[in-house]
């Protein structure tokens, strides 16, 4: 599914929708370069596990847990230099956990992602439009 949005309203609304398909256990992959909104999108997804609180990008923490309908796991691994590093801070574990796995960067770790992980790119295009394209959900 490929979805074109103008604003963050709109990128909010299509994470939301995502979200709410989620089941326990669910990772979703988050790809797109700097400031394309990825941490946007989380928030919507967010949004539709009842988190109120401000979703704001796990840079510098690497990972950010929120309590919603189902935990909430939100990664950022732009600092991640290896897969070595990503299992030292124990963020295997997350992979297979009872919450909703978001991944930022998550091609540093490409070969640990489970099968059924679900895609999320956004890109940026010339008119300043996001292209979202979602795959491996039943959105």
């Amino acid at each position: 599914m490929i979805v074109r949005t103008t604003g963050e309203k709109e990128t909010i609304r299509i994470g939301y929708a995502l979200g709410k398909t989620l089941a326990k256990g669910a990772v979703v992959s988050l790809r797109g370069s700097l400031g394309v909104g990825k941490t946007v999108f989380a928030r919507g997804i967010a949004q539709s596990l009842g988190i109120r609180e401000a979703i704001v990008s796990p840079t510098f923490t690497l990972i950010q847990e929120y309590e919603g309908t189902l935990p909430l796991y939100h990664m950022d691994l732009y600092r991640i230099d290896s897969v070595e590093e990503f299992e030292l801070i124990g963020g295997e574990e997350y992979l297979y956990g009872e919450g909703i796995t978001l991944i930022e960067w998550s091609e540093k770790i490409q070969e640990l992602l489970p099968e059924e992980t679900i895609s999320v790119t956004i890109t940026l295009a010339e008119d300043g439009s996001r292209e979202i394209r979602i795959e491996g959900s039943m959105l």
